[in-house]
């Protein structure tokens, strides 16, 4: 593909071990060259509810978080990745972006999605509605975001969201707003985040409401080319300003490629070759992991890579040496 877009890497985090040990982490972050620090959105710990969906536990509220780890840098950007749109009136989550944005001076990264697990909704007592539902209050919500960034009277008669009377304030730091990831798996949004999106944040398809072998499976090498056009399709003219961004999740620092992918596909039911195929997979040398990145970026455009730091498996520190090579090129 031309007109490729620079390297950024960004890590993620669910969990720390205790105050002193996530400052160290976000230090770290920065200063080992990473874009972003982004936290997932999810209120549920362990427990039933979330052990139930095989999704990582998360210990800190989004907001108040990321508020934090931008006091504590100067350079590195924070965000979510990404808000469920569910969990929060509209306006505050709205007017919580735009403040963090103007304290920082311009350093969020806003990512908004249409929410996806069931149990967890069902564990706060809120209604899970049908996608439809969900979408279109996201879709709504994207909308009332870059009318609230823009600081000017506000007058919007919505389905879900009724605004008037008053202006987005404060403004943002970055105009014409913060970026804006939308996150998801299915052509219904990935199209609509060809049309509204900064960053398009390719995941899984999540119709399950769980991980597991479904999800994988939608997002093996050949779904993930056919959601890169359902983005084309939305974008048009404008897919060349989008930045293509992809969550590696099983990504593993080792000089024992094979059994380890071996091992993974095992218990998901697909061949090692599948897993190392696997644009949500990253596994081996880092060697191997430069190249395989620059191969993904010609093939599907994806510039934008997260990993993931569970609080144990040191991976700010294990995959730094891609980032030196690789950041920015």
């Amino acid at each position: 593909m031309s007109d490729k877009k620079p390297f950024r890497f960004s890590l993620q985090s669910f969990n720390t071990a205790s105050p002193k040990s996530w400052r160290e982490l976000i230090g770290k972050t920065e200063t080992l060259g990473y874009s972003t620090f982004f936290l997932a959105d999810h209120i549920l710990s362990a427990g039933p509810a979330m052990d139930s969906t095989y999704h990582p536990p998360q210990m800190l509220a989004a907001v108040p978080a990321i508020a934090m780890a931008l006091q504590q840098t100067t350079t590195l950007r924070v965000g979510c990745r990404v808000f469920c749109n569910d969990y929060r009136n509209p306006v505050v989550l709205a007017k919580e972006a735009a403040t963090m944005d103007y304290l920082s001076e311009g350093r969020l990264e806003f990512g908004i999605g249409a929410g996806w697990i069931r149990a967890e909704y069902d564990a706060i007592g809120l209604p899970f509605d049908e996608f439809p539902q969900r979408f279109e209050r996201c879709a709504e919500f994207v909308h009332a975001y870059k009318a609230f960034m823009a600081g000017e009277a506000l007058s919007i008669a919505g389905d879900f969201i009724n605004w008037s009377g008053f202006s987005g304030i404060p403004a943002p730091a970055q105009r014409p707003w913060p970026p804006l990831m939308i996150g998801g798996g299915s052509r219904k949004i990935l199209g609509f985040a060809g049309q509204e999106a900064d960053i398009v944040s390719l995941n899984f398809n999540n119709r399950a409401g769980m991980l597991g072998p479904e999800g994988m499976n939608s997002g093996v090498a050949d779904a993930t080319a056919k959601k890169i056009q359902w983005v084309k399709d939305g974008a048009g003219s404008r897919f060349g300003e989008l930045e293509l961004e992809i969550g590696a999740y099983n990504t593993i620092v080792t000089d024992h490629q094979g059994p380890t992918a071996a091992a993974i596909g095992e218990a998901l039911g697909m061949s090692a070759d599948d897993i190392l195929h696997h644009p949500h997979c990253l596994i081996g040398s880092v060697d191997y992991m430069c190249e395989e990145l620059e191969r993904r970026r010609e093939t599907y455009g994806i510039s934008y890579i997260a990993v993931l730091d569970d609080g144990e498996n040191n991976m700010v520190e294990a995959f730094a040496p891609v980032v030196k090579r690789l950041a920015g090129k």
